[in-house]
């Protein structure tokens, strides 16, 4: 599956299927990394269009990390 697929997956789980206020986003914005709950990522980034996939680095659910950019 690729990286896109996989957090859409996890992003249609937790906006549909589950409690979405759990989940929280990492992303490199410049040189630093910024964490915002799911709802507002998928604001700001508009379906991956102005914050593309590439720049996520962690998915977490509470304290459970359900993805990590594999070259962190």
């Amino acid at each position: 599956m690729t990286k896109k697929g996989r957090l859409e997956e996890i992003f249609s789980r937790a906006l549909h299927a589950d409690d979405y206020s759990l989940y929280f986003v990492s992303y490199r914005d410049f040189e630093s990394i910024v964490e915002v709950p799911l709802d507002e990522f998928v604001r700001m980034s508009e379906n991956f269009s102005v914050i593309p996939a590439s720049r996520i680095t962690r998915v977490r659910r509470g304290n459970e990390t359900l993805y990590t950019k594999s070259s962190l």
